[in-house]
């Protein structure tokens, strides 16, 4: 089938999602919903999940490591903070990254439909990412709310600290999910990459354990600079890098508009694949 969108045009990944919006977020909310249906609490699982952990993070790191972040931080509790911060990131990749590959193939009866508009499953997917990153963000700033008694005014920075990190994301899931179609071993790859990916990234330690001659390596790995500034605007109070942030969108743009065009023209093979 032949592309319904100019692929010269850097626009051209978001309006397949504004041509499809509606269709996008009914799926997307079928699929979170999906994912908790049969059970007792059905939907409540999505507040508990992220509770259930973050109180893990808290009796482990905190109570029986006592562990700190730096010789600074004010308490071993802040410790859990820092890292549930950290995780939540990484938990939108990794939610990403590891259901992209096997996207399309679930999905194989919308490929033999002419008219279906298959990017918007990249979509769906980023939107029922996006859904358990907000509820997980509303249990990290409550339980900051218990250990230091406030918010910061910052934290209303934190979708815009997360916009540049979409399309990056919204890329990948095309990528792997085109690729995936014809690499069948991509699924199980992906599951060893994506933990690599986290523990290259700042998340379990300060990027200042590192020695200089490494740290600026870290910044390879597209998790590090969201994490810190998710950190910045939710933990410390601090405006993030904006620089740094602007660039991070420019290269996230690009590489989503090459994700879609690379998508949008292996699509036509999907069919015999399957």
């Amino acid at each position: 089938m032949l592309s319904n969108y100019r692929l010269r045009d850097p626009l051209s990944p978001y309006r397949a999602l504004t041509r499809h919006l509606a269709l996008t977020v009914q799926m997307a909310k079928r699929d979170v919903v999906g994912r908790y249906r049969g059970s007792f609490i059905g939907l409540m699982w999505a507040f508990f999940n992220p509770l259930l952990m973050l109180g893990v993070y808290t009796f482990v790191f905190g109570v029986l490591f006592k562990s700190r972040w730096s010789a600074q931080s004010s308490g071993h509790l802040e410790y859990a903070v820092i890292l549930f911060a950290g995780l939540n990131i990484n938990s939108l990749f990794a939610e990403c990254a590891n259901r992209a590959p096997s996207l399309i193939i679930e999905n194989a009866n919308f490929v033999k439909k002419v008219v279906f508009p298959l990017e918007t499953l990249s979509w769906s997917l980023l939107g029922s990412a996006l859904f358990h990153l907000l509820v997980s963000t509303v249990v990290l700033l409550v339980f900051l709310l218990v250990v230091k008694g406030a918010i910061p005014w910052t934290a209303v920075l934190f979708p815009i600290v997360v916009l540049p990190f979409i399309p990056f994301m919204i890329g990948l899931i095309w990528l792997l999910g085109s690729l995936g179609v014809f690499l069948r071993d991509l699924k199980q790859a992906i599951t060893v990459i994506t933990p690599m990916m986290m523990f290259l990234a700042p998340i379990f330690y300060s990027k200042e354990l590192i020695s200089p001659r490494f740290r600026d390596l870290l910044y390879l790995n597209p998790l590090t600079l969201i994490v810190e500034a998710s950190r910045d605007v939710l933990v410390w109070g601090r405006l993030p890098a904006w620089g740094m942030l602007g660039l991070y969108t420019l290269i996230s743009c690009l590489f989503a508009w090459a994700a879609f065009s690379w998508f949008e023209r292996t699509r036509r093979g999907f069919a015999d694949v399957l």
